[in-house]
């Protein structure tokens, strides 16, 4: 029961981050722009890759040519929609790493904003854009590398019949969901100068609503005009749980920063 509470708490601070910025719309136009730029990449992309699935499919199962034909077109059917599957995962995860790369100064304003309603937000670890977004990249990069990992296998595992249909999708999620808490997390605890090593580390001993939390991303994000909409709320829901939940205070590794459940304080006119 404790992980299923956890779990539909991580759930509720995406909730708490969309009515954050349902009550302060200039800043969720503010944090829509890098998500527009990001989706024009991803659809050409996913366009491209839609035309091609059907080819590169074909070039993947040689084996397939002396087979009958409708065994084979179905057999490479199935490919070619698996593929673009994998595709699409992947752009969610991607489109992510892309989107606060692309507008760090813009998301790294956004969660300031929403910690301030919260109270005085941290300010002893910034760092310039000219270091901060390398360093970005670079952690998105390392992110992206862990992903695969897991993303690889069970990609060859939807193959498998019943399993790849079932278990995979969920496994999937679950694995993709982690990854994007991972990443929008990032802003408020490098804030708190807590490094990649120690978020994964945090992440995982709140693992439940982590995943929480970014699998419900992980599916708004699957459809493309909700992960723009959705971007901003994601970014102001993982402050507020870095805040409640995850922020180490000083001297408690796993402590809080504010009691669960504080009520942010009135911003007049923001």
């Amino acid at each position: 029961m404790g992980s299923l509470r956890a779990f539909l708490d991580g759930i509720g601070f995406f909730f708490q981050g969309l009515r954050w910025v349902a009550r302060h719309p200039r800043w969720w136009f503010f944090g829509l722009l890098p998500a527009l730029v990001s989706l024009v990449v991803y659809v050409i992309a996913l366009i491209v890759l839609g035309n091609e699935a059907g080819d590169l499919a074909a070039f993947l199962t040689p084996f397939a040519d002396g087979w009958s034909p409708g065994l084979r077109d179905t057999a490479r059917l199935l490919l070619g929609l698996l593929i673009f599957g994998a595709g699409l995962a992947l752009a969610v995860l991607t489109f992510t790493a892309l989107t606060l790369a692309i507008g760090e100064p813009f998301y790294e304003k956004l969660s300031e904003k929403v910690e301030e309603s919260y109270g005085e937000a941290p300010s002893g670890y910034d760092e310039p854009l000219w270091r901060s977004i390398p360093r970005s990249i670079r952690d998105s990069l390392v992110t992206l590398g862990y992903v695969l990992l897991f993303t690889i296998p069970l990609f060859a595992l939807g193959f498998v019949p019943v399993v790849g249909q079932t278990v995979v999708p969920v496994l999937g999620a679950a694995v993709s969901g982690f990854f994007l808490t991972v990443e929008l997390t990032a802003l408020g605890l490098e804030r708190r100068g807590v490094r990649r090593k120690e978020r994964f580390a945090l992440l995982r001993a709140n693992r439940a609503t982590s995943l929480g939390f970014g699998v419900l991303i992980f599916v708004i994000f699957l459809v493309p005009l909700l992960s723009v909409v959705a971007m901003p709320a994601a970014v102001a829901g993982a402050a507020i749980m870095v805040r409640l939940r995850l922020a180490p205070a000083p001297g408690h590794p796993h402590g809080r920063t504010v009691p669960p459940g504080a009520a942010p304080r009135a911003q007049g006119g923001q």
